[in-house]
């Protein structure tokens, strides 16, 4: 197959350093699918305000991507931006707000990621009324889902069709809707909509009962580990650190060590983008061999960090993945 035109820059340039971490992972996750092999891919910090979903879901239309474990935040933002991006303001000099200038931001009815700045009436409030909704046919039917389920099925309703402000091939969370891809959310509750679920169990419209919690998902996770690396080595791409990465990548050691599962195998395939470096304690900045010792990696585990900026090398890997 000719090289496209991303590809060759790549491999003709990034010869060191990151820059050769980035090729030599971009490579290991090629041929890491092409031998049959299924891929985990985890997003932390703010990558769908980044707009990763216009490339992030090409990938999953293209099968290069087979579960995903993200942040709320990052389930939820991919919805915002769908349905109110001409309605977002860039602030390109945001290192240079005061404290008062930040305080008009909210005054404004925005909340600033980085340079981003989400609406809160367009974006926030159209997606609340539309979830309240979901879950109150679940309240009504006694049925509970997972917090991804819930938005799998706002998605296929259609209802927030006449809200689309990008073309929806951008949106990442709509392709995995579209696909039934299996997905995790750890730690839910911390995002703006899991807030705004726990306030309605406040108030007594719901109970917690309705929205299946992180013991559930862990379940639900080692049942696809369990199922998928008995016809496919399962490898791990992480985008940044926390509980996105950390919660998922336990499945093995808990699978082998606590269920005593001795058959279970490592994950295939790691790498991390992450601004973290190595410091005093920090997991999101620990170097890849730290996890052989907790029984995720073998030794013999294609072993990748690169760090970098996650907005840039992302999809940059993923357009070598896509041979673009």
């Amino acid at each position: 197959m000719k090289e496209s035109p991303i590809t060759s820059f790549i491999n003709k340039y990034f010869l060191h350093f990151n820059a050769l971490s980035l090729l030599e992972a971009a490579k290991s996750y090629k041929s890491h699918i092409q031998k049959n092999g299924k891929m985990m891919l985890t997003i932390a910090g703010a990558m769908s305000s980044s707009e990763l979903g216009k490339i992030l879901a090409e990938m999953i239309r293209k099968d290069q991507v087979h579960i995903i474990s993200c942040t709320g935040a990052n389930l939820e933002e991919d919805i915002l931006n769908l349905i109110a991006h001409s309605h977002y303001k860039k602030i390109p000099n945001y290192r240079d707000l005061t404290p008062d200038q930040e305080k008009e931001i909210l005054k404004e009815g925005y909340c600033r990621v980085t340079d981003t700045c989400i609406p809160e009436e367009e974006a926030f409030k159209n997606l609340q009324k539309h979830i309240l909704d979901v879950w109150k046919i679940a309240h009504r039917r006694k049925k509970r889902y997972f917090p991804h389920e819930y938005i799998y099925q706002l998605l296929l309703k259609n209802v927030l069709e006449p809200y689309y402000d990008i073309d929806p091939e951008n949106s990442w969370v709509l392709a995995a809707a579209k696909k039934n891809l299996p997905m995790i959310v750890p730690g839910w509750e911390d995002s703006t909509i899991g807030n705004i679920f726990a306030s309605c169990c406040i108030k007594k419209m719901f109970s917690p009962f309705l929205v299946k919690n992180g013991i559930e998902y862990m379940m639900y996770l080692a049942k696809w580990y369990q199922e998928e690396s008995n016809k496919h080595k399962i490898g791990f791409f992480q985008i940044g650190g926390g509980i996105s990465g950390d919660f998922p990548i336990c499945v093995v050691p808990m699978l082998s060590q606590d269920i005593g599962d001795k058959s279970i195998p490592f994950w295939s395939y790691f790498c991390q983008i992450s601004d973290s470096t190595t410091s005093y304690g920090s997991y999101s900045g620990a170097i890849p061999n730290e996890k052989i010792t907790w029984g995720k990696l073998d030794k013999n585990t294609p072993k990748f960090i690169i760090e970098s900026d996650a907005t840039i090398v992302a999809p940059l890997i993923f357009a070598y993945v896509l041979n673009m």
